[in-house]
């Protein structure tokens, strides 16, 4: 366990090591946030309510999707591929490391300092200029501290997944974008999913996307309490767990015959 809490350390520090462009990051965030809240509030000029929220309620989504949009990381991460596409993954499989763990550390590590810098500073200009919901039960807080965590765990997965078709595809970049379309579509990253029609919103909560953006969000809001709370990061745990396992099974297949291109 050492070894997992010094490589998220690591990760964390690879990303403090350029605060420059985190405040570039903060500050897209933010232009981005208010783009968004503006839309969502003409269209809640024309309607009191849309798939049950409300004008506050649809800030709140946004300025809490704009601080874990780096936080979770659904896209752009092909650090895997890269290395199999390399070749690096002949010396990688050499180490005394568990592969996919050592990647995860590393992700968490990251996912931790996203959500300090990249997410809390976003979120606090928009809860000053908007009216902005938080939560207004005390156990809701460490609810979404654990829904945040479980929903990095779910990307992750996923994005180690779709890395691996790298074993057998010389391009992995056309995968990679079907993915990065599909994750940012049914994750609730656009707009909420109650925003969708009633069939095509029950197939995106059956998928593991809503797990990366939409769970989270909605404990924030508190539209989940009890049984139904217990039950969103219940669902989070299973395509943790289950993405996780499919990519440990997809890596063995992988690295049974390995070829390295171009050797």
């Amino acid at each position: 366990m050492r070894l997992y809490w010094e490589l998220a350390r690591r990760g964390y520090r690879r990303y403090a090591a350029y605060p420059g462009a985190t405040i570039a990051g903060i500050f897209t965030n933010t232009v981005f946030g208010f783009m968004l809240a503006y839309v969502l509030l003409a269209v809640f000029r024309e309607r009191g309510e849309v798939g049950g929220y409300d004008a506050s309620d649809a800030v709140t989504y946004v300025w809490v999707g704009q601080g874990m949009l780096m936080t979770i990381y659904i896209w752009g991460w092909y650090e895997v591929a890269l290395r199999v596409s390399s070749g690096d993954i002949a010396t990688d499989l050499y180490r005394p490391f568990d592969f996919q763990l050592y990647w995860l550390a590393q992700d968490l590590g990251r996912a931790a300092y996203h959500a300090l810098y990249r997410g809390v500073p976003p979120f606090l200009v928009g809860a000053f200029v908007f009216d902005v919901r938080l939560p207004q039960e005390a156990l809701l807080w460490p609810a979404f501290v654990l829904a945040i965590t479980l929903a990095v765990c779910v990307s992750f997965a996923f994005r180690f997944l779709f890395n691996l078709a790298a074993f057998w595809l010389l391009d992995y970049r056309g995968v990679g974008v079907l993915a990065m379309v599909a994750s940012t579509f049914f994750s609730g990253q656009i707009v909420p999913l109650a925003f969708f029609p009633d069939w095509l919103e029950a197939v995106a909560w059956a998928l593991p996307f809503a797990a990366m953006v939409q769970a989270p969000i909605e404990i924030f809001l508190g539209n989940a309490r009890g049984l139904e709370l217990a039950g969103i990061l219940g669902l989070q745990a299973f395509w943790a767990v289950a993405l996780l396992l499919v990519g440990r099974s997809v890596f063995a297949a992988g690295t049974r015959k390995l070829v390295v291109q171009g050797g």
